[in-house]
């Protein structure tokens, strides 16, 4: 099972929140949202394969969407959560939104920050150099990379350091089995956008998050179950960037009628 971790509501809540982090990342970019949220809800952190604390299953094992989300699945049912609010941070977006085709009932409202909903001209050619270096670079500086073009400006360094540094944890094999999955993520996500789930989504933007926010702001404005917050000065991280914004805006998400 994942490895994870459960910090009960100081206000005997029996509702939940679960966070899901992003590739290369682990449950605890989370720091932020912990305090914060516990307050209201039982929070759920998660370490996915490979990352944090949980551990890579064999080598021969080759991961795909459908075993990452049984595989939080198993910790909900673990711990016999019926129903929880999500909240994820990049690939974690795709992650949750996958959930809903399988798992709808066990989802409340949705929260997505560094949402990626499409891929532009320049994430395919930064998808497309990677499967060509793979095999020759150490991973650390192909991720480096991607994290400096991603995530560019002077005001992106505290998540785009930590994001590296997170990764860095990683072995070689481990984020060369989690790089294959983009070989399927543009057929998800061509799936995911047609789709229309009545379940709430809140997507939490940086403005700066300039290379998935325009598929975003497109997807809002079809989808009658989704809104968008944009949030000045900060990029693709946005629950470390800002995270006051996040989380005051993401609570008032959860807490509506």
């Amino acid at each position: 099972m994942l490895h994870y971790v459960i910090y009960p509501s100081v206000n005997k809540s029996e509702k939940w929140i679960t966070f899901i982090h992003g590739a290369g990342g682990s449950s605890s970019i989370w720091f932020n949202q912990v305090r914060f949220f516990k307050k209201y809800f039982n929070v759920l952190l998660i370490d996915l394969r490979g990352h944090g604390k949980s551990k890579a299953p064999p080598d021969e094992v080759q991961y795909n969407f459908d075993q990452i989300i049984n595989d939080v699945i198993e910790v909900l049912d673990y711990n016999k959560i019926e129903k929880s609010h999500f909240v994820g941070i990049s690939l974690g977006s795709i992650l949750i939104q996958y959930m809903l085709f399988n798992h709808q009932n066990r989802v409340e409202k949705i929260c997505l920050g560094g949402a990626i909903l499409n891929l532009n001209l320049q994430s395919r050619l930064l998808m497309f150099l990677g499967k060509l270096t793979q095999s020759i670079l150490p991973f650390i500086w192909i991720y480096t990379f991607f994290a400096y073009v991603i995530m560019p400006y002077k005001n992106h360094r505290k998540s785009r350091a930590y994001f590296i540094n997170e990764a860095k944890k990683l072995s070689q094999k481990e984020f060369k089995r989690w790089y294959k999955l983009t070989n399927s993520i543009l057929p998800l996500l061509e799936k995911i956008r047609a789709l229309e789930f009545k379940t709430p989504i809140l997507y939490l933007m940086g403005e700066q998050d300039y290379m998935f926010l325009p598929f975003v702001k497109k997807i809002v404005n079809n989808h009658k179950s989704s809104s968008l917050v944009t949030i000045a000065g900060s990029g693709h991280v946005v629950n470390i960037d800002k995270s006051d914004q996040f989380n005051n805006s993401l609570l008032s998400h959860l807490l509506e009628d």
